[in-house]
């Protein structure tokens, strides 16, 4: 049978067929290079897997869902370079399981937002953001200040790391606990939004 653009939108079956076929070849040609790149798969320099202080921070960050408002993804583009710095490079997401790039942007990006501001001015900003914000519309995260850490799960999520390849020594996990240990869950917060994107944060 000759395969002609009607004939193929006419039988299902092999429309279907065929649409998978497309789009799994045309997958691999694009995700399989990036395995074998080195730009994509080496850390860059200076970059360390999350302690576990920022870990759980991350973990609070995820469960938020502070990414659906706040991309950490700064695109090549002049406008956005000026306004956040250095853009985004696929080494500096080496660790992170799973990444937060995202592209929507109802706040404003925070890969370099470690260092901008004080752990005082964080912390006044994420119990009530209009204290600091006037107009911001985001909500307030006080009720963290009263939430202990989960201690006796951060070596869990170590180990758990360590499978898919984050280098966490046995020294390391053995005393995530006692790091995170009497921390409150905005204390872990402003830890890792402190220290987000400054191994680039200077470059140009």
């Amino acid at each position: 049978m000759k395969l002609t653009h009607d004939s193929i939108e006419r039988n299902v079956g092999l429309l279907i067929i065929l649409t998978v076929l497309v789009v799994s070849v045309g997958g691999l040609l694009e995700i399989v290079p990036l395995f074998f790149q080195k730009s994509t798969t080496t850390p860059v320099a200076g970059l360390k897997p999350y302690d576990p202080v920022r870990l759980s921070g991350r973990d609070i960050y995820i469960r938020e869902g502070c990414f659906l408002c706040h991309s950490q993804m700064i695109r090549p583009f002049r406008a956005e370079t000026e306004r956040y710095g250095h853009y985004s490079v696929a080494g500096e997401f080496v660790y992170d399981h799973p990444f937060q790039w995202g592209s929507k942007r109802t706040g404003p990006d925070l890969h370099r937002v470690g260092g901008r501001y004080s752990d005082e001015w964080q912390r006044a900003h994420l119990i009530n953001p209009r204290d600091v914000v006037p107009e911001s519309n985001m909500p307030a995260f006080g009720w963290l200040d009263r939430n202990p850490v989960d201690a006796a799960g951060v070596a869990d999520k170590m180990r758990a790391l360590r499978k898919v390849g984050v280098p966490y020594s046995d020294e390391e996990i053995a005393g995530a606990g006692k790091e995170v240990e009497g921390k409150t869950e905005l204390d872990v917060l402003i830890a890792y939004l402190q220290g987000m994107g400054l191994e680039l944060k200077g470059a140009k």
